[in-house]
């Protein structure tokens, strides 16, 4: 069984969505769904020239607070390449080293 990530607390089917789209344009994101499994999502104008007015604001601004949260599998990757790092490291690389 597969798992779908799904960035909205309310969903429609597609084939609902299809019956009345403008009733889905609203404050939130609502997630569309076919066959179980998100196709898209669907966002009113306000919320959306909210979100870019954000996204503007972030660019014109030399800071603005970072998330950095990889998956399971990717944080692994990188554990695995930094202990590579280090295996591979000669004593004169460890010697540049610096916290």
């Amino acid at each position: 069984m597969s798992t779908q990530k799904i960035l909205a607390e309310e969903t429609v089917s597609i084939t609902d969505f299809r019956k009345s789209p403008s009733s889905y344009f609203t404050d939130h994101v609502i997630g569309v769904l076919s066959n179980n499994k998100p196709e898209g999502y669907v966002i009113g104008a306000e919320a959306y020239e909210a979100i870019v007015a954000v996204l503007k604001q972030a660019q014109e601004t030399t800071f603005f607070e970072g998330r950095f949260k990889p998956a399971a599998e990717r944080m692994r990757e990188i554990t695995k390449q930094g202990a590579q790092l280090l295996t591979d490291a000669s004593e004169e690389d460890l010697g540049r080293f610096s916290e």
